[in-house]
């Protein structure tokens, strides 16, 4: 069967080749540290809760392998496919948003639908569902944005909708990322500086506002300040995690050593993995896991400006958009596992357990990598054109 990709007689088979090598590497090799790091700071929970060691790497497995059939989906999907869904895609996320406040609560949240094998989070969907219908919008109105200040508008008042649902669960930590990617895009499309500022502070001013209205939020201020002050209750788990870190020291405690795993830090195998990874890993596998991160960011924003060379605006922005949440996430729950900031509970991009965040991520990096072979399809065919005239 002879698959083109879109708009090149090219098939997708013999296209591969081009496929952007530095995304891959840097994606396989921070999902084989996540593999083996899922095993490793959840080996006692899952014996204790589930008397099966193996249970949270078994099911990671098995999430590896539907990420797996959903790169070759999106591989097999022309990119104006997914544009031409993103408002089918958006208004299913935004059902889900809605149908997840009917849902039981867990942990004083409503996050999750239960599937079965797996709980879908509404805010992970929406992340990637976000992202494409802003880039169809901006790929539609980028023009105005720069010279009409209204255009921005239907955009914000869409992002406000989120937000209410979003903190409805609750879901602070969605709220940040959805809505400084969202602001970041703007930027970028070119939305004039003067009201990119305004948006801005006010949306600052109204964040900081929403931090402080509930006293739960206050209490996790509180506790990022001075954790110490009250280590055995509101600031156990930010502790547990800073004294993970200083076990690591330079080279850490090695594979399977670590001492917080074993039923003393919370979420060691979701959220707070990064912690168990110093702490086994020490400074030197911190840093290579950031280059890894900073590579992945840095492949992704280079296909995004390979698109927009060739004017594939949708895919530019979905590209930047992308990139804009993997590097929020990683460094938040980078940031928020070594104290630099106050805990939001969000998980470290295809590292963390955690069935809905992973294949998100798994998604929008297959969707990277659809746009690398379409860029890199039409530029060999805009070569072979010249070629061909210059031969006349």
């Amino acid at each position: 069967m002879n698959i083109k990709s879109e708009h090149t007689g090219i098939t997708l088979f013999s296209s591969l080749k081009n496929i952007d090598q530095q995304l891959v590497f840097s994606v396989l090799a921070i999902l084989s540290i996540g593999l083996v790091m899922i095993y490793s700071a959840s080996i006692s929970h899952a014996d204790l809760k589930y008397s099966d060691s193996f249970f949270y790497l078994k099911r990671h497995f098995a999430f590896l392998m539907l990420g797996g059939l959903i790169t070759i989906i999106f591989l097999f999907t022309p990119i104006r496919v997914w544009y031409k869904l993103r408002v089918f895609i958006f208004l299913v996320s935004i059902l889900l948003l809605v149908a997840v406040l009917f849902t039981p609560k867990i942990n004083g949240s409503s996050r999750w639908i239960s599937l079965g094998f797996i709980n879908l989070q509404a805010a992970e969907f929406m992340k990637f569902a976000i992202i494409i219908f802003l880039a169809g919008y901006l790929e539609r109105h980028q023009e105005k944005l720069k010279n009409q200040w209204r255009s921005i508008l239907p955009p914000l008042v869409i992002v406000g909708l989120i937000v209410l649902l979003l903190l409805k669960q609750p879901d602070y930590g969605s709220v940040v990322v959805i809505s400084t990617t969202v602001f970041c895009m703007f930027f970028i499309a070119g939305v004039p500086l003067w009201l990119f500022g305004i948006i801005s502070i006010s949306s600052t001013f109204g964040l900081v506002y929403i931090a402080i209205m509930e006293p739960y939020r206050i209490e996790r201020l509180t506790t990022f300040l001075n954790p110490w002050l009250d280590p055995r209750d509101t600031g156990y788990q930010v502790t547990n995690s800073l004294m993970a870190f200083g076990e690591g020291g330079w080279f850490g405690a090695g594979l399977g050593n670590s001492v917080q795993k074993l039923h003393y830090l919370p979420e060691a195998h979701t959220d707070f993995i990064f912690s168990i990874y110093a702490e086994e890993f020490g400074l030197v596998g911190v840093t290579v896991i950031i280059l890894l991160y900073v590579l992945l960011i840095h492949r992704i924003l280079h296909i995004a400006r390979r698109a927009m060379q060739s004017r594939a605006w949708f895919s530019a922005y979905s590209c930047i958009g992308i990139s804009i949440i993997l590097a929020l996430q990683s460094f938040i729950n980078i940031g928020v596992t070594s104290g630099l900031l106050p805990t939001k509970g969000i998980t470290l991009p295809f590292i963390s357990y955690g069935g809905s965040s992973f294949l998100v991520c798994i998604a929008m990096v297959s969707l990277v990598l659809k746009v690398s072979l379409e860029v890199s399809d039409t530029g060999i065919t805009a070569k072979r054109v010249r070629r061909d005239k210059a031969e006349k």
